[in-house]
């Protein structure tokens, strides 16, 4: 009764290329070996075509668990509120292999909508139309504090946190798992590690940590963090969404945007030099970067890249911008390019500048192989980090003893 209009429909669906419509079944007893041999079967075969779909009506009582699981259709109604938690939690497992964070229920029989009042599986996000923006703005409500939450001894504060955590989740873990495949996401991420503090993938786990309170603050010195979001969303792209236009694709132009401004490279770092000069005087640490770039303190660096960050002047896509601006691949600091724009210095790739910085240390006396050993290990940790300080340098080499 499903394979043929299954099998129907996905024929007409050309976005998808050539579709094998020969369903697999699964036939599987609880009381035997052959479920678990069945899948793995299953998925050896489907990993060569696309979509993967198997019909059975015996996953229920077998307790195969199966992670990449992400939709499920109910054909018909049951009675048991058990049973329906048992077919939902089905899909609930987690598989970091395919990068899932949700998974999908789609019912034309009304269930969900039947069993909602005894269901005992609610979904943390209870409203996935509220935006991450107005979230963070119930955060900040004093009445969010006061109202009772979902758990005893919870306000409606831990609530809006706990939706928040979940969303930013969904998105950073993916970001995590496509990562290896893009390299400007990669980038990003180690972007946002510096901004935040925080390693991006476990930043929803560090807000739940934090408490709502904390968490609130942490929005307050992170005010950019919606954009930041959005533009992980973007270099993430979306391969859960294929593309249903069927016609012949026409080449209008190519060009690169530079986070909020859609402006030609030249035009982008002629305004990243005009915001530099017109906030030197306003800015404490931004001063410190023009004139005495020595004292800058790592809490500094980070004030002046949350900055120039808001206003969409990220490292990376000022990285970008002078490259197709002037056919230059230099890999300055962010340092380097408030410096160029400020005072005119040439752009150098920070990583040469920290090279020719220890060939002056290494001349200038005659060093242990102990003392070269931890020379060197501070210059690597130099080019990564751009300022380190003695508590950075005893929290990342505890184990070698620190200074």
């Amino acid at each position: 009764m499903v394979e043929w209009p299954l099998s129907a429909s996905l024929s007409r669906c050309h976005y998808l290329g050539p579709v094998d419509t020969n369903f697999d079944k699964i036939v599987v007893h609880g009381n035997h070996k052959t479920p678990i041999q069945n899948y793995r079967a299953f998925t050896a075969n489907s990993a060569r075509h696309y979509p993967s779909v198997a019909i059975t009506v015996d996953l229920l009582t077998t307790g195969i668990d199966v992670p990449p699981i992400t939709h499920l259709l109910f054909m018909r109604r049951v009675k048991s509120r058990i049973l329906y938690e048992q077919m939902k939690g089905r899909a609930t497992r987690r598989c970091d292999d395919i990068g899932k964070t949700v998974f999908y229920i789609h019912d034309p029989v009304g269930l969900y909508e039947t069993l909602e009042d005894v269901d005992t599986m609610k979904p943390i996000v209870k409203d996935v139309n509220v935006s991450l923006e107005q979230l963070i703005g119930e955060l900040h409500n004093p009445q969010s504090y006061q109202a009772p939450g979902g758990e005893k001894g919870e306000t409606h504060a831990d609530d809006v946190l706990a939706q928040i955590s979940q969303k930013i989740m969904r998105v950073t873990r993916k970001a995590q798992k496509l990562s290896e495949e893009k390299p400007a996401l990669k980038e990003k991420l180690g972007e946002l590690q510096q901004l935040w503090q925080i390693e991006p993938k476990q930043l929803h786990k560090s807000l739940v940590e934090m408490g709502p309170k904390r968490a609130a603050n942490f929005f307050d010195e992170n005010r950019n963090i919606i954009n930041q979001i959005d533009e992980l969303k973007f270099l993430i792209g979306s391969a859960e969404r294929p593309v249903f236009y069927t016609g012949a694709d026409e080449l209008i132009g190519v060009s690169q945007g530079y986070g909020i401004s859609e402006k030609k490279p030249g035009d982008y770092l002629h305004d990243f030099n005009d915001f530099v000069k017109s906030h030197i005087n306003q800015h404490a640490a931004l001063k410190v970067v023009c004139t005495k770039p020595s004292d800058l303190t790592r809490e500094q660096l980070r004030e002046v890249r949350l900055l120039l960050d808001s206003q969409g002047y990220s490292e990376a896509h000022l990285k970008s911008a002078w490259r197709n601006s002037t056919n230059q691949e230099i890999a300055a600091s962010i340092i380097g390019y408030i410096r160029q724009a400020a005072l005119g210095e040439p752009l150098v790739a920070f990583d040469e500048r920290v090279k020719k910085a220890m060939e002056g240390i290494y001349a200038k006396r005659s060093w242990s192989i102990k003392q070269k050993k931890w020379l060197d290990r501070l210059a690597k940790q130099l080019v990564h980090e751009v300022i380190i300080d003695k508590d950075f340098i005893n929290e990342s080499f505890a184990r070698e003893g620190g200074l």
